[in-house]
């Protein structure tokens, strides 16, 4: 039984913070027991000025920790917008808020300042979260500390069935969140996700404690609280579902063409690109290059339910990409900014080969050994990159300096050091031999 397993299994730490029953998270027999109600009821939803001022006065008046969670219409809107925003703190209740009511959220996130915000997967919460202003200087990621504690499964609803004995009903994650007004049910299972997120947050803190994991715990917390906002992607059409089967410059621009049009489209219109136009039938016009719109519609995805309007504006999509002359056209690739794909070093550089093999079992054994996921002791990428051009001298100094610049924090730095230069120095004398 693994660190992990036994923890899920010690009864002492399914506290239930308040929640029904008050006598345990679990069952006499030991079964997890469903959280079906909020402990104090299912909260108004905070839709004005006035009504925000005062949830802002009240959470500024709690203690401890700030639960925080936010629900996106993905795959429904355009962009990953927040349209409920909730959050729940000893001393101010849960609150539901609604940005779109209420765009500027800059007053909450002053008011919790300092305060250490408790998310669930927090990278995928903050870039929505920074587009109102609630922008934490520390946090505390349920998932991520899950994961350095070695839980087999890490999403919310297994996290609290295993530490805390309770079922959270699911059912609603992907339901359109833009929906005005908001149905009763879904504002329970809202209301529900920051329950037990704190309790949560404490459980786990004990646990990483116990195998000795916190402090790097709040290592990976203080990077991603500290970390600037993502870069745009560079020619984002290319990752069309798909692409592979696009190999000429000419079916690319296609794709590049008609993917930009859908994209202006669906943020014209607030909807979700796929919407629009699926990435099949964007595919589909690049590969069979119609020269007309009665050619284009007879293509799968343009069928007969497509207005002749629509039908025009793709085809004239394709006939932007035809007209270009062969110097406008893309390229194959986008340049290469690291090193190649791996399945290609045995050709290219077989002693680099070597060195990231051997570098890969030495870290894969010492995430074993450790109880978590081989990418959060130290990423593939860094791993890569110090394999293809490492250090002239493969001592633990260079190495370290070389890690810290790929971005490693100081406990990864530590624990991944001498696996590395093991590895290279056993691919060294391979090599020589």
């Amino acid at each position: 039984m693994t660190d992990a397993q036994e923890t899920a299994a010690d009864r002492t730490l399914r506290t239930t913070g308040g929640a029904p029953p008050d006598d345990g998270g679990s069952s006499e027999a030991g079964a997890p027991i469903p959280l079906l109600e909020p402990r104090d009821g299912i909260p108004a939803v905070i839709a004005d000025e006035s009504s925000l001022a005062a949830v802002i006065a009240d959470f500024a008046a709690g203690s401890g920790p700030v639960a925080v969670d936010a629900e996106r219409a993905s795959g429904y809107r355009y962009g990953q917008r927040a349209y409920l925003v909730q959050l729940r703190r000893e001393g101010a209740g849960t609150a539901l808020i609604d940005p779109v009511a209420c765009p500027d959220l800059s007053g909450l996130g002053e008011a919790l300042s300092g305060v250490e915000w408790v998310l669930h997967a927090a990278t995928q919460d903050l870039p929505c979260l920074r587009e109102i202003d609630m922008v934490p200087t520390r946090i505390f990621d349920t998932e991520l500390a899950g994961r350095l504690a070695g839980f087999p499964r890490v999403g919310l609803g297994a996290m609290v069935e295993g530490v805390l004995g309770y079922v959270l009903e699911k059912g609603h994650s992907a339901v359109d969140w833009s929906t005005r007004p908001l149905p009763e049910p879904w504002l329970r299972y809202a209301a529900l996700d920051v329950e037990l997120l704190v309790d949560l947050r404490d459980a786990l803190e004990k646990e990483l404690e116990r195998q000795g994991k916190l402090e790097w715990a709040r290592q990976e917390f203080d990077a991603i609280a500290s970390a600037p906002p993502a870069e745009p992607r560079k020619d984002p059409w290319r990752r069309t579902s798909g692409m592979h089967k696009v190999r000429r410059r000419r079916q690319m621009a296609v794709v590049r063409e008609m993917w930009e049009a859908r994209d202006r489209i669906a943020r014209r219109r607030d909807v979700s690109p796929g919407k629009v136009l699926s990435d099949a039938a964007i595919v589909e016009a690049a590969l069979a290059l119609p020269v007309n719109a009665h050619a284009l519609a007879a293509l799968t995805g343009f069928g007969h339910r497509m207005g002749r309007r629509q039908l025009e504006q793709w085809q004239a999509a394709v006939d932007r990409a035809r007209a270009l002359p062969d110097s406008a056209l893309p390229a194959h690739g986008q340049p290469v900014t690291g090193p190649p794909p791996p399945k290609a070093w045995a050709d290219k550089d077989p002693a680099a080969a070597a060195r990231l093999s051997a570098a890969r079992a030495g870290v894969s054994a010492l995430a074993e050994q450790l109880t978590m996921p081989q990418e959060n002791l130290i990423t593939p990428d860094t791993v890569r990159r110090l394999c293809w051009e490492p250090p002239v001298t493969a001592d633990a100094e260079s190495i370290s300096a070389a890690l810290a610049g790929y971005g490693a924090r100081a406990w990864q730095v530590e624990l991944v050091t001498p696996v590395l230069v093991g590895a290279l120095s056993a691919a060294a004398k391979v090599k020589k031999a």
